[in-house]
């Protein structure tokens, strides 16, 4: 904990994460004192603790690294998870995180009190009063388990909690899901399982990690325009992979970047190998027999379950902040309406790695958060009342279009200011307009 000021004085960052440490560096840089929590022991959120250790980034370290921060020169092009964790908790130690961190401390409640603050409870008992949340508690935790009829008899393991291939060595594996995880899963279970069936309720778009020599995040497409990049991108796939349907996948029925795309050929590779048979969407299952909707069945120990995760923040007051389709309603990417003093950061996903988004926009939520004591309104009240404020519809985030709205914010905020006074304004002449009729 921070020492010499009282939490009065003092935000909470919840969760010690990429996400967290940027947004903790950028507080520290603008002089907000902060006290910076994990339930976990130690720094680096999912790399610490909720992956397998085998895994690599799929987005280049290039597009992954803080833009403020490289990461080592000897690191390849996909960092492996070790690498992630070195460098994350390397970073912590370099901006002086750590005389400001706790760990193995849980929050279980954070909830505005009558005075303003905010009063957080902690799974060890022992309770605080700061002055603002900034919940960077990630969105690779709360696990989503798929819905089938019928019972399956057989071990149902979701992807967070795969550790190695010794779990599944020998076993008729099916997997469920297609994205990133759901392919290493796939891929693992079918070098190292009795075998090993992918389930897919629809196509998903795989995109090469690399093209041309170089990885793909860091090939010159990601600043053009939107329909630009899609355009280039099929045309990398059809010159680089060719027909999804040549491998037994569905053809994807919604554009690039509307879902996550999977980066990564592996498991096209392992299909052409006779390692994965792809299988469509499952109809029902029976013990240890599934049937998939287009009549094939086939006999299974263990299912996979590689279908991500639900957006949740179980320790704010229900209620207080909305969550549609998995996509946090708040202004700004991070400012829910009506609450004072709470910032949601992280629960988005860039398209290509967050390292050239979360720096600048880490700096730019801090000035914000020492703008909203020079306010009336909570900041998500006030962007809410903006005509050019929308809600958000999508988890996933274009990085460079961010990145420019982001330097168009520096310049807008002092009109926040002139909004805010005038709201206020407004307000207090209409209660005192009805205090007035009420006295008559």
């Amino acid at each position: 904990m921070s020492e010499g000021i009282s939490t009065l004085e003092r935000h909470i960052v919840i969760g010690a994460g990429p996400v967290g440490l940027a947004m903790a560096a950028a507080m520290k840089r603008r002089g907000i004192p902060f006290d910076l929590v994990d339930s976990a022991p130690g720094v680096g959120g999912n790399w610490l603790h909720g992956v397998y250790r085998s895994a690599h980034i799929v987005s280049s370290k290039k597009a992954t690294e803080y833009t403020d921060y490289p990461m080592p020169d000897d690191f390849p092009d996909f960092p492996s998870a070790d690498q992630m964790l070195s460098y994350l908790t390397a970073y912590a130690n370099d901006r002086g995180l750590y005389a400001s961190a706790e760990f193995n401390k849980k929050v279980v409640s954070a909830a505005p009190d009558a005075q303003g603050r905010w009063a957080v409870k902690f799974e060890d008992g022992e309770e605080r009063t700061y002055k603002g949340v900034v919940v960077c508690n990630g969105h690779h935790w709360d696990k989503n388990y798929p819905t089938f009829q019928g019972t399956f008899s057989g071990e149902i393991l979701h992807s967070k909690d795969y550790v190695g291939p010794e779990q599944i060595q020998g076993k008729r594996v099916l997997v469920i899901g297609g994205g990133n995880s759901g392919v290493d899963m796939a891929c693992d279970a079918g070098r190292f399982g009795n075998s090993c069936d992918i389930s897919l309720q629809s196509g998903y778009w795989y995109l090469p990690k690399t093209f041309l020599g170089r990885p793909l995040t860091d090939i010159p497409l990601w600043r053009l325009p939107i329909f630009m990049q899609r355009a280039l991108l099929k045309s990398i796939i059809a010159l680089t992979i060719g027909d999804y349907r040549r491998y037994g996948l569905q053809r994807p029925n919604h554009k690039i970047f509307e879902r996550h795309p999977a980066f990564g050929t592996e498991l096209l590779n392992a299909i052409r190998l006779g390692r994965v048979k792809p299988r469509p969407g499952i109809d029902h299952v029976d013990g240890q027999t599934v049937t998939f909707v287009d009549g094939t069945t086939g006999t299974y120990e263990m299912i996979v379950a590689a279908t991500g995760f639900k957006t949740t923040f179980p320790f704010l007051p229900e209620g207080l902040v909305s969550v549609k389709n998995n996509v946090v309603q708040v202004y700004g990417g991070a400012f829910p309406p009506g609450a004072r003093g709470l910032y949601l950061v992280g629960w988005a996903q860039a398209r290509n790695g967050f390292g050239r988004l979360i720096t600048p926009l880490s700096d730019l939520y801090a000035r914000m958060i020492l703008l909203q004591d020079e306010l009336e309104l909570p900041l998500g009240t006030l962007m809410e009342s903006s005509f050019t404020q929308k809600l958000p519809t999508s988890h996933l985030v274009d990085p460079e279009k961010a990145r420019r709205e982001i330097k168009l914010a520096h310049w807008i905020l002092p009109l926040l200011k002139l909004r805010d006074r005038r709201i206020a304004r407004k307000l207090k002449f209409n209660s005192d307009k009805s205090g007035l009729a009420a006295r008559v």
